[in-house]
């Protein structure tokens, strides 16, 4: 009878480190494409609360004659069941009010984001 050996049972340091580079070299192309579709989808979000809120201010403005005096008219209006928030700043209290010109009319005419920096088309965030 042979005796059988614990010879090939394993990995060694080079299969292994083929294995780590082979992973990273992976790595390298996934993440920066991970991290661009976030950053994508973010946008996309806060294009969408923008118009959902901008169309939620011309209600308002169609139904009562004048614009919400603040951003929670909206809400307890019932004309958004939220306040929307800021993806690129995780916060709803970020958003940039524009009054109408005549004072008299309300206070929120428009709205921009508060988000410093630029979008991935080169547009500041707050002239969105």
């Amino acid at each position: 009878m042979t005796k059988l050996r614990n010879i090939g049972r394993g990995f060694t340091l080079i299969e292994l480190l083929v294995v780590m580079a082979i992973i990273a070299t992976l790595l390298t192309i996934a993440v920066p494409r991970y991290f661009h579709s976030m950053e994508k989808s973010k946008e996309a979000v806060l294009r969408q609360n923008l118009a959902q809120t901008r169309d939620a201010i011309d209600k308002f403005y169609g139904d009562t004659g004048k614009y919400p005096e603040t951003l929670d008219g909206l809400v307890s209006g019932k004309y958004l069941r939220q306040m929307p928030v800021d993806p690129i700043t995780d916060s709803a209290a970020t958003w940039i009010i524009v009054p109408p010109d005549d004072a008299e009319k309300g206070g929120v005419y428009d709205l921009h984001s508060g988000a410093p920096g630029n979008g991935l088309d080169g547009t500041p965030y707050g002239t969105w």
